[in-house]
């Protein structure tokens, strides 16, 4: 369960800087997607996760790769050695 909770973090972490470094609102991100603007702010969040269609649309229009946001980024200040609790 720890490591679900780990990776919940993980993806709203890199997706929170994927959006900030995208220079576009949450609202112009969801209208290009199809989901609401309450969905990514939950997906920033970590109440939920996007389906892998929905972060296949985020990637594209983000500009970045599905392991930008799937996977542990020292773009965003975490390392392999991270011990975020």
């Amino acid at each position: 369960m720890k490591d679900i909770e780990n990776l919940d973090k993980i993806i709203s972490r890199n997706l929170k800087y994927e959006i900030e470094h995208s220079g576009r609102s949450k609202s112009d991100i969801a209208r290009a997607i199809g989901v609401s603007t309450p969905t990514i702010s939950q997906y920033c969040s970590g109440r939920i996760q996007p389906s892998l269609s929905t972060l296949s649309r985020l990637c594209r229009y983000l500009d970045c790769s599905a392991d930008d946001i799937l996977f542990i980024n020292s773009k965003c200040g975490l390392d392999d050695n991270s011990n975020d609790k």
